[in-house]
């Protein structure tokens, strides 16, 4: 993201939404680090990082419509949960497992939901949101409703999956009203981009299925927006679907239990360092009038502040009752081989 150019397209974006889309962003990178400092502490058994993601997600929350839009997340994808409106104390639970969370404390951590958000509960499979999502799309257009659309995000390594292009052709084949959001880190864990794939630009797949496809910035937080925006108005309108990849970078390790440094260079992560879209865009308010650095300062407070009362609150609250391991497990009864009801016939 270029911070020193006069010329500023901010795609209409109030100081308001300005200041939102950075405070999503910091409110990403300082919750993620609480993650891994529970994880060390031995208080959590798992946590993720999508430290170098916070532009692509905040601008892509941005761009979501609560209350109609459906969003089919990935495991890394935090930032853009709390921009659609997940509270930090939401996430705490999952991170605790306790009976709180919205899945009751069962689901693998980061793997939110809330019906409310309309955001979706996905699995571990690499892939499996994407027909998830497209069934989800199929849904709203057989029903006939209007003015929505189904978001789904992915990283690079899941564009290598079958169900990837099953999903994107299904999806083209009957114009459905979804966007496809690649986050480009270009790590499928320890497998770097040029390993994976000879066309190293993945927006360029969508002609092969007859959809648009396009590439953006994703260490800029605005251009994201813009692009997501887009793609939703299509999509919303009866446009079809669109591929949108958002190149940026996966600064820490793949999750906790990875250790990045048999893979990669420390030289190389600080390189990508220097496009760090959390304190470049910070630094843009600043340089642009919208914020004080004064202002910057007690907004990270703010943020570190929340956080810890939702790290102390969520610790507090007990994990789900033994008793509750069947329950919502199945439709009927937990043991349905002990059901008198006669089998089914083959």
């Amino acid at each position: 993201m270029k911070t020193d150019s006069s010329v500023w397209n901010r795609e209409g974006l109030s100081d308001e939404q300005l200041v939102t889309l950075l405070r999503t962003m910091l409110l990403h990178r300082l919750l993620e680090a609480r993650g891994f400092q529970l994880n060390r502490q031995g208080k959590i058994p798992f946590a993720s990082a999508g430290e170098g993601h916070e532009a692509v997600q905040a601008g892509a929350a941005l761009a979501f419509t609560r209350g109609k839009d459906i969003f089919f997340p990935y495991y890394r994808d935090v930032g853009l949960n709390l921009g659609i409106g997940l509270s930090p104390y939401e996430v705490m639970l999952s991170l605790f497992g306790r009976a709180a969370d919205h899945s009751g404390g069962r689901q693998f951590p980061h793997h939110y939901a809330s019906r409310a958000l309309g955001i979706a509960t996905i699995s571990s499979i690499i892939a499996a949101q994407l027909s998830h999502a497209v069934g989800a799309a199929y849904a709203m257009q057989l029903r006939g409703e209007r003015d929505r659309a189904v978001l789904t995000t992915f990283g690079d390594g899941c564009t290598s999956e079958g169900e990837w292009h099953e999903s994107l052709n299904f999806a083209a084949v009957h114009r459905l009203p979804v966007v496809f959001l690649c986050e480009n880190n270009q790590w499928a864990i320890s497998t770097p981009l040029q390993h994976q794939m000879a066309q190293p630009d993945i927006w360029r797949r969508a002609e092969g299925y007859g959809i648009p496809g396009r590439s953006v910035d994703g260490f800029d937080p605005i251009a994201c927006y813009a692009a997501v925006r887009e793609a939703f108005d299509r999509a919303r309108s009866g446009g079809g679907p669109t591929l949108v990849e958002a190149k940026c970078y996966r600064y820490l390790a793949h999750t906790t239990d990875d250790d990045d440094r048999t893979y990669r260079s420390r030289e190389e992560v600080a390189a990508a360092r220097q496009h760090d879209p959390v304190p470049n865009f910070e630094q843009l308010l600043i340089d642009r009038g919208l914020l004080s650095a004064a202002s910057a300062t007690a907004l990270k407070a703010a943020i570190l502040n929340e956080i810890n009362e939702a790290t102390d609150r969520a610790e507090a609250m007990p994990y789900p009752a033994a008793e509750e391991l069947y329950a919502r497990v199945t439709a009927d009864a937990h043991e349905p081989w002990r059901s008198s009801s006669p089998p089914h016939s083959i």
